[in-house]
């Protein structure tokens, strides 16, 4: 009951003096006993500093119910032992593969990870157009863990806010390693053998990819071509779909990359474009003016791989995706379209 009084005075500020002053007490060790009957319910602050400590028995099943651990920005938070309304915008994917549905996904306006769909199509979506989500829509749903995927969306009091609703996590850039991020969320999560076996499920995949294509197309080179609303680009090998093929798979990129994360491709550096298969993305269906304007160009038509019938689209969905199930996906297409 105390943390329905905090709750109500955090909305209701002007009369929550007043309400404290009335309940007095027998009710404010009524409020004391209520929460102690609720160990469920998230804590939005530290209550050692408020109640006093347990003790015997008790003081050993709190220790076992809750874990600590700090993020990757240097805050301590404490994490039930098995958090159940998981908030983690942009992981959803690495949920999934750890067999966890979060309280709510990520969005921009109504657009969604569609390629996850089919497992979240019953879970609201939050919209990230316009930032973060305000701390009030998040307690909503009333998630005893959150976990943000970059430092960036705990900026401008982001964090401070959101961790009074539950303990928040933050990565400094999860897309950068996804393999590091889902271990991490696997001890977060008490998922751990989960994450291990999702691991190991992959990395199986890769060394099966490799080798179809090592014995129906060696030594060939791939480029990524991705159009965009502000222009295109050459997708290098150091992130999201590039890093899958290149890193993991181990297929050469076109030499315009190779010390690129990406490079902006214009009509003139076209000519250069050494691929044996070319990969487009329209992304977000934003691209298809400039993919249009390229692709009829004389200068794109003299390419060898489009004079080959190389050039495929891929999906934007997941190939611009950052998990292991999206990650599965760009292989099998890669699989697919360089060995068929």
């Amino acid at each position: 009951m105390l943390e329905v009084i905090k709750r109500i005075g955090e909305r209701f500020k002007p009369h929550y003096l007043l309400l404290c002053i009335a309940l007095t007490g027998g009710v404010l060790t009524a409020c004391g006993t209520d929460s102690a009957n609720n160990p469920s319910e998230p804590p939005a602050t530290n209550l050692a500093s408020t109640e006093p400590a347990a003790s015997g028995e008790n003081a050993q099943e709190t220790a076992k119910s809750e874990r600590t651990f700090k993020d990757e920005l240097g805050h301590e938070i404490q994490v039930p032992d098995q958090p159940q309304r998981i908030f983690a915008p942009y992981l959803e994917d690495s949920l999934l593969k750890l067999g966890v549905k979060p309280v709510a996904q990520w969005s921009n306006g109504n657009l969604g990870h569609d390629y996850l769909q089919g497992e979240l199509q019953d879970v609201p979506k939050l919209d990230f157009s316009g930032g973060a989500p305000s701390s009030e829509v998040l307690f909503s749903y009333e998630p005893d863990l959150i976990i943000l995927h970059t430092a960036n969306y705990a900026g401008d009091g982001v964090y401070e806010n959101y961790s009074k609703i539950a303990p928040t996590y933050v990565f400094n850039n999860a897309a950068g390693d996804v393999e590091k991020s889902i271990e991490t969320l696997g001890k977060l999560l008490g998922k751990t053998e989960e994450a291990k076996q999702a691991i190991e499920s992959y990395h199986q995949k890769v060394d099966e990819a490799k080798a179809a294509i090592e014995k129906n197309a060696p030594g060939k080179k791939v480029a990524i071509v991705r159009f965009a609303a502000k222009g295109v680009s050459l997708m290098g090998g150091n992130y999201f779909c590039g890093l899958v093929v290149n890193q993991h798979l181990g297929i050469e990129m076109t030499k315009l990359t190779e010390n690129e994360n990406s490079l902006n491709l214009s009509l003139e550096i076209l000519p250069e474009l050494d691929a044996d298969y070319i990969f487009v993305i329209n992304a977000y269906g934003q691209g298809t003016e400039r993919m249009k304007e390229m692709t009829e160009s004389t200068i794109w038509k003299s390419i060898p791989a489009v004079q080959q019938g190389n050039v495929h689209e891929v999906s934007d969905e997941y190939w611009l995706g950052s998990g292991l199930i999206a990650y599965e996906k760009i292989i099998d297409d890669t699989v697919k379209l360089m060995t068929e």
